[in-house]
């Protein structure tokens, strides 16, 4: 596991285009979420203890922030070759309760400068990117969380607010394994 920070200084980028399948047995594009008043964009696998620590909150969020409009979908662009717990029959038993698209390629990953696992983007209705940080402040602890960064930023993004780029605080959890 090497621990990873994402990458910085990609405000206000549109939202790339994707075609992916999902382990519900469809597949998705970015279109098929156009409805959406915000879209998070959750770049996860299977085996990272970092997501697997968060996705209960992430499911929670998903859940409470719905009838909102506001949609999560998770992708998974790990190499499933060298890491065959991320590969895309294994996916289903993950437990992620919104679409879990799989990125065999990588190519979805690169055009989102994704690192990391968990890695997460926010995007309004226009899909321009409004916050790229960290759930919260204590991944490891729930009980110990102070301040919940991603609910605070839907919250703002649902009322047309700016997110100060020092409110958004770098996610680390393990590098996206990339093919060879």
């Amino acid at each position: 596991m090497v621990l990873t920070e994402s990458v910085k200084g990609l405000e206000n980028t549109s939202a790339k285009d994707f075609t992916l399948p999902s382990s519900d047995g469809k597949t998705y594009s970015l279109a098929d979420f156009a409805a959406a008043k915000v879209l998070v964009v959750v770049f996860m696998c299977n085996h990272c203890p970092y997501v697997l620590a968060v996705l209960e909150r992430l499911n929670s969020l998903a859940a409470d922030f719905a009838e909102r409009g506001v949609q999560f979908v998770g992708i998974n662009s790990n190499d499933s070759t060298d890491y065959p717990a991320d590969s895309f029959g294994k996916m289903q038993d993950l437990g992620a309760q919104f679409p879990y698209l799989h990125d065999e390629s990588q190519e979805i990953a690169t055009k989102y400068h994704a690192v990391c696992t968990p890695d997460i983007f926010v995007y309004d209705e226009r899909r321009q990117l409004k916050y790229h940080g960290r759930i919260d402040d204590n991944w490891q602890e729930p009980e110990k969380v102070q301040k919940e960064e991603l609910k605070v930023a839907l919250e703002k993004i649902l009322a047309g607010e700016e997110i100060p780029r020092e409110e958004q605080n770098p996610v680390m959890g393990c590098s996206i394994k990339w093919k060879r």
